[in-house]
């Protein structure tokens, strides 16, 4: 399901991060970073709500408004029922929508604050996420003191916080179009490998975007994936041009979880970053700014997530995928 839309702009964003993030190939593009995983906070889960009320706050301030000023947020984050995203945003005392598809959350926040923009119901809305890598192991996997060893193809979630303000009021950046991606099951049941997962929902929501709008890779300046990491990159690249003839490039492709760290010397993030905020991070900072100095003028934003909880996997379950597309451009 593909949208088109006509008078959703981007008005600014913000990211907060942490000690990983604040020290890989982007570190220069953040707006805050933190160097303690406790950022000052007494546990990490309210460190993770920290930075997403930080990034919110950031954004008020860049822009000139207030909370007053906003109609809508929409947040979502990884932990049980959203809580980050909830405490975060109770502050604002503004109308709430909690958002959960996993690492694709940053994506549908856009996409749904987009339609309500367009439709004209309002006027602007903030979408935020966040993730903390230690608040995620410990509810997913194992706590990180447990020290358990990890395949090579397991990612690393990532710390920080993100927020876009959407609004109906001419900037450099239009939100284009956007294809709500469909939940895509192959079989795949390792949770320590992503990439796998979530590459086939990578694919589809690409193939969807391009087809009703009648258009081809080329189109774009630049595709980017979500956290599929570096084995989940190569299977997106290998299927596209088995399945669909599709040539993914370094030149017009690139994934953020692989973009967000330096592989070779972080060895610790092992495949690269996962998450909803690893994806909001980059899209939110790097490519903002690319798209604001107008050196792109199109990019394709696919965020992808892995659908699925500790006790589904346990009892041996398949791990869905989903992936939402949003094309921003520049003006």
């Amino acid at each position: 399901m593909t949208f088109k839309f006509n008078n959703v702009y981007v008005e600014n964003t913000a990211t907060v991060t942490n000690t990983y993030e604040a020290n890989g190939p982007l570190k220069k593009y953040f707006d805050k970073k933190y160097d303690d995983l406790y950022c000052n906070e007494k546990t990490i889960e309210k460190a993770e709500v920290r930075m997403l009320k930080d990034s919110i706050q950031i954004l008020l301030k860049k822009t000139n408004l207030t909370k007053d000023d906003i109609e809508l947020v929409l947040s979502g984050d990884l932990n049980n029922q959203i809580t980050s995203s909830t405490y975060a945003s109770s502050w604002m005392n503004t109308p709430f929508l909690g958002l959960y598809n996993a690492c694709a959350t940053s994506m549908e926040g856009v996409i749904i604050g987009s339609c309500l923009i367009d439709g004209k119901k309002i006027n602007n809305c903030i979408s935020s996420t966040s993730s903390h890598n230690m608040t995620s192991e410990k509810q997913f996997r194992n706590p990180t003191e447990y020290g358990g060893p990890k395949p090579k193809t397991a990612t690393f979630t990532s710390t920080g916080g993100a927020s876009i303000l959407l609004t109906n009021k001419k900037s450099d950046i239009k939100v284009e179009s956007a294809t709500i991606g469909r939940i895509v099951d192959f079989a795949q049941t390792d949770p320590n490998n992503m990439g796998a997962v979530m590459a086939p929902a990578a694919a589809d929501t690409l193939i969807t975007h391009l087809n009703d709008l009648n258009r081809t890779i080329d189109d774009y300046d630049l595709i980017l994936t979500g956290d599929l990491g570096y084995f989940g990159k190569q299977i997106l690249t290998d299927y596209l041009k088995e399945e669909y003839k599709i040539k993914l490039t370094t030149k017009n492709y690139n994934d953020c979880g692989v973009m967000l760290y330096d592989l070779e010397n972080q060895t610790e993030v092992m495949a690269g970053g996962s998450g909803p905020v690893c994806s909001a991070l980059v899209n939110y900072s790097y490519v903002y700014k690319l798209l604001k100095e107008k050196k792109l003028k199109r990019v394709l934003l696919i965020t992808t997530g892995a659908l699925f909880s500790p006790t589904s996997v346990f009892q041996k379950e398949n791990i869905l995928s989903i992936a939402h597309a949003v094309s921003l451009e520049a003006k």
